[in-house]
């Protein structure tokens, strides 16, 4: 899982930001989450963050360059 957290964090700005799109975001950044040893706070972001978590993950990654919020 240590492969996927690499992989996202090593992605360009643009794809990172395309991924924090409503649709996307939920999957991509709560499997992220749960890479990072963040299970239940990644299932939750999975099942509960789709259309309201996009906007805290895409502040984040315009204003860090990583998602940072419960990660």
């Amino acid at each position: 899982m240590s492969e996927y957290v690499k992989l996202i964090d090593g992605l360009p700005l643009i794809l990172k930001v395309i991924l924090a799109l409503p649709g996307l975001d939920n999957i991509v950044y709560g499997i992220y989450r749960i890479a990072k040893g963040k299970l239940i706070i990644g299932v939750l972001w999975i099942i509960f963050a789709g259309w309201i978590g996009f906007i805290i993950d895409l502040y984040t990654i315009l204003t860090k360059g990583k998602v940072t919020f419960l990660a």
